[in-house]
């Protein structure tokens, strides 16, 4: 998939869970989806902790799930 072909949206970090699994709820919705974080952020140890504000792909095959590319 290119970069291209994601859904950017904001949300805010409800809950923490076991293996950098986090709950977010989207912004402009009462959806929550599943979000885990990007390899960067792993990799320059980001913290996230609930109520962060983040920003989030979602690929257009699977809503319920995204990614965590930037803390807001």
């Amino acid at each position: 998939m290119m970069a291209s072909d994601f859904i950017v949206v904001e949300g805010e970090v409800v809950e923490n869970l076991p293996n950098t699994l986090f709950r977010v709820k989207i912004k402009d919705s009462d959806k929550m989806i599943m979000c885990y974080l990007s390899g960067k952020m792993r990799k320059h140890y980001i913290k996230i902790l609930p109520g962060d504000k983040v920003r989030i792909e979602i690929t257009p095959y699977d809503l319920d799930r995204g990614r965590i590319v930037y803390r807001i």
